[in-house]
């Protein structure tokens, strides 16, 4: 405790169950309205007359501020952390719960695109925040980040389509107070904590461009693993329920086998970071990068309710890797913790939208199977790009530079 009644959190101590919770729930609720468009696309696109490309462009726009992630990566190292984030769920329930009412286009790409800065302001700060509040343990702080945002993906449809069954498509606004509630809580709970980094990042710190320089080659071998595990995951979120319609499963079938991948997938992203404390970093990801290949040819060679279950596999594997990858991102010491995340975020979004692409226009031309076998055996790349990553603390020296 120091002066002005403000709680100093630091970066090594005991794993605080409470704040690694709150942010995690905090993630939970946020990422439940940023799940909303989706849902009630066929409504908004019926309300407003506007084409399939328009249609498909909103996801594009909803996106697009992830490209800023660099820039709101150097804002959350200048300022406190934690504003950021106490005011993302306010921002990106206000936003997503007007889509109802959005009288024409113009006003549904903006409100999408003010939903993208509102998950910048929580998504670039969040992991140095649950970094700050796990002490040692900082894959299992992850892990719980990161299982908020999985079942987010799962609550969100339905309770926008619960909201639009009682209230109607422009009724929805009616689920703002819930996100200004999350924010009031966080508000509450954080405002008179100085995490450590926050406190530190006050002085003399190395610039952006010897940041850029000097972590060069964690960013390049990073992004080759990105790349390649983009592309599995990306092709399996997008294409699964396509890909088994294509080969004769109905649809419910189609939708059954992607709500299965998403389930373990959560389950594998709770477990995932806890087991890369005790385990590393890298042999967790080398275990990963190996098995998911070897899933996915074994799920192309199954059919009905076998392939279901190696999907349960597939899912938990592969999604697990992500709070690992989080947690390897804030084990690089450096005194710019935000900026580091938005250049993962930007390498990840980067990744799983080029890969997303590529494989629609590859499925164009040559199949869709054909694209599944060439993604599963490319995913094997990974393998390398993780022993390159390693269970290394890189950092730059202790000479330092103004900005």
């Amino acid at each position: 405790m120091e002066g002005g009644g403000k709680v100093h959190i630091k970066d090594r101590g005991d794993f605080q169950t409470g704040n690694v919770l709150l942010i995690s729930t905090a993630h939970l609720v946020h990422d439940i309205y940023s799940s909303f468009l989706a849902p009630i696309l066929p409504l908004l696109i019926e309300k407003l007359q506007i084409s399939y490309a328009a249609a498909g462009f909103l996801t594009v726009v909803q996106r697009a501020p992830s490209l800023l992630n660099p820039l709101m990566g150097l804002l959350a190292d200048r300022i406190r952390v934690r504003y950021l984030l106490i005011l993302a769920p306010a921002i990106t329930s206000v936003s997503m719960s007007l889509l109802g009412m959005a009288p024409n286009y113009g006003v549904l790409v903006l409100l999408l695109l003010s939903m993208g800065i509102g998950a910048m302001c929580f998504h670039v700060p969040g992991p140095v925040m649950i970094k700050a509040v796990s002490g040692e343990r900082t894959g299992r702080g992850m892990s719980f980040y990161m299982l908020g945002g999985e079942v987010a993906r799962t609550v969100g449809p339905l309770v926008i389509l619960g909201a639009v069954s009682l209230w109607g498509l422009e009724g929805t606004w009616k689920l703002i107070p819930f996100g200004l509630l999350a924010s009031a809580i966080l508000f509450f709970r954080f405002r008179k904590m100085v995490f450590h980094r926050e406190h530190a990042g006050k002085g003399v710190r190395i610039g952006v461009r010897r940041t850029l320089k000097g972590f060069f080659p964690f960013f390049t071998i990073l992004a080759g693993y990105t790349l390649f595990r983009a592309l599995i995951r990306s092709t399996l979120m997008v294409f699964l329920p396509t890909y088994l319609a294509s080969r004769g499963e109905n649809l419910w079938f189609a939708g059954i086998s992607l709500s299965a991948l998403e389930l373990t997938g959560a389950i594998g992203t709770f477990w995932g970071g806890s087991l890369s404390d005790r385990l590393g970093r890298r042999r967790m990801l080398l275990m990963v990068s190996a098995v998911s290949p070897v899933l996915g040819w074994a799920f192309l060679l199954s059919r009905g309710w076998v392939s279901i279950v190696v999907l349960l596999l597939l899912g938990f594997f592969l999604i697990s890797a992500g709070p690992v990858v989080l947690a390897l991102v804030q084990d690089v010491k450096s005194d710019r913790p935000a900026f580091m995340n938005s250049i993962y975020m930007t390498l990840n979004f980067l990744g799983s939208a080029g890969t997303a692409l590529l494989v629609g226009w590859g499925a164009d031309h040559f199949g869709l199977e054909r694209m599944f076998k060439v993604v599963f055996t490319l995913s094997v790349l990974a393998v390398p790009f993780v022993w390159f990553l390693g269970d290394r603390h890189m950092e730059l020296s202790d000479e330092k530079e103004k900005p």
